[in-house]
């Protein structure tokens, strides 16, 4: 990823869904102005998710998605469909794509997206191949790029306005204000960079016009003497939170990258609610750890070691822990007891949101790696305070 471009998980999600030989590939190579996906006669093409990030005037950042066709055959086929399937989970709005020269639409694919509240636009491809047109059907063609201009206007009008923009952090400070970033630089610390959720979080601090110090966990006490601790605010990894709520003064507000990540991706409650169910769990338990990406594993990795090992030692008791990552969330999560997720800066809001959603089906509390971090260091309140969302649980 290039300094200036948007992450993956910061863009609008389009699927292009339809069945074999819709046109799917041509549409995305159509919307991107050039050859992004393989298209052939042969139906069934596409056998993965493509991917194409680009702009769209009026969205801004997007990802196009290029899916196999739903109509796909065989046990290899089924797997190809899973895929098709797997990206409803990722979706903000879609296109579902219909052979205009065969009329054969699928209205399982329309039930699935208007089951899961999916905007999308129904288009009838291949429009220079026909020369009856039946009157209110949207028409366009990839080959002549008829229609494509305007499925990019509709587009934009799928995009829902939200009303003011998400921050991570800057709706909770004032202008001007000076905020502390507790980094640990360790054998886990990406090389050479900082991780995508610290990121995010310097440049929304900056961009609000506020200011920001840098600093290594090992470096805060002596950073924090020499400006004589003014700093409105101390936002920290989770992993260093009991080492940093000691250094950091009661009167200081404290919080954690993950903690606001939770918030921004639309899960922190949630994830407050579901972290006292650590109180009930019996030994041999499962337990789920997921993350949004996929880092090489250190050993003293925080997901496969580090939390394990905390949870261990303050219930005193020993439990089945699973790890997921990328992707890979599991469907079936009734064998589990606890769902311990990552901020989700890797992924876009409208997928961490549904893993939330299977796991609440299924009534299987959900929090996240800060949430339990502070909650079993006893500053779950200190690290909540601040923030309005969930001031009710501080009782």
């Amino acid at each position: 990823m290039g300094l200036n471009s948007t992450p993956r998980s910061e863009r609008f999600h389009i699927s292009i869904f339809g069945k074999r030989n819709a046109g799917k590939s041509s549409l995305l190579n159509a919307l991107a102005n050039q050859d992004v996906a393989v298209v052939s006669e042969i139906a069934g093409t596409t056998t993965d998710l493509v991917y194409k990030s680009m702009e769209i005037l009026s969205i801004g950042p997007v990802v196009i998605l290029d899916t196999p066709g739903f109509d796909d055959e065989g046990a290899l086929g089924a797997l190809r469909v899973k895929k098709a399937v797997y990206a409803l989970k990722r979706t903000d709005a879609a296109i579902l794509a219909v052979d205009a020269t065969e009329d054969d639409e699928d209205n399982n694919i329309e039930s699935l997206l208007k089951e899961k509240g999916i905007p999308f636009i129904k288009v009838y491809n291949k429009a220079d191949l026909i020369k009856d047109r039946k009157d209110g059907l949207f028409y366009v063609s990839a080959k002549t790029k008829e229609g494509i201009k305007e499925l990019k206007e509709k587009l934009s009008k799928l995009k829902k306005d939200g009303g003011s923009e998400k921050r991570i952090v800057s709706d909770l400070i004032k202008k001007g204000s000076f905020v502390t970033l507790v980094i640990p630089i360790d054998e886990s610390a990406p090389k050479g960079r900082i991780i995508l959720a610290q990121q995010q979080t310097l440049r929304d601090i900056l961009d609000f016009g506020s200011y920001a110090l840098c600093v290594k966990d090992d470096e805060l006490e002596e950073a924090l003497k020499s400006i004589d601790y003014k700093t409105d605010l101390v936002i920290t990894d989770s992993q260093a939170f009991k080492k940093v709520s000691k250094i950091v003064p009661e009167n200081i507000p404290l919080t954690s990258f993950s903690i606001l990540m939770a918030r921004y991706k639309g899960f922190l409650s949630d994830a407050v609610k579901g972290v006292s169910a650590i109180e009930k769990l019996k030994d041999g338990d499962k337990i789920l750890i997921a993350e949004g990406c996929t880092h090489h594993r250190q050993c003293q990795d925080i997901g496969s070691v580090k939390i394990p090992s905390w949870i261990r030692e303050y219930t005193g008791k020993d439990f089945d822990f699973s790890f997921s990552s990328g992707i890979g969330f599991p469907e079936k999560l009734e064998e589990y007891s606890l769902v311990i997720h990552c901020g989700g800066c890797m992924l876009n809001e409208k997928e961490v949101l549904s893993r939330l959603n299977l796991a609440k089906e299924k009534g299987i509390p959900f929090t996240n790696y800060g949430i339990l971090i502070s909650y079993l260091n006893g500053i779950l309140k200190r690290s909540i305070s601040m923030i309005d969302d969930v001031k009710d649980f501080l009782s």
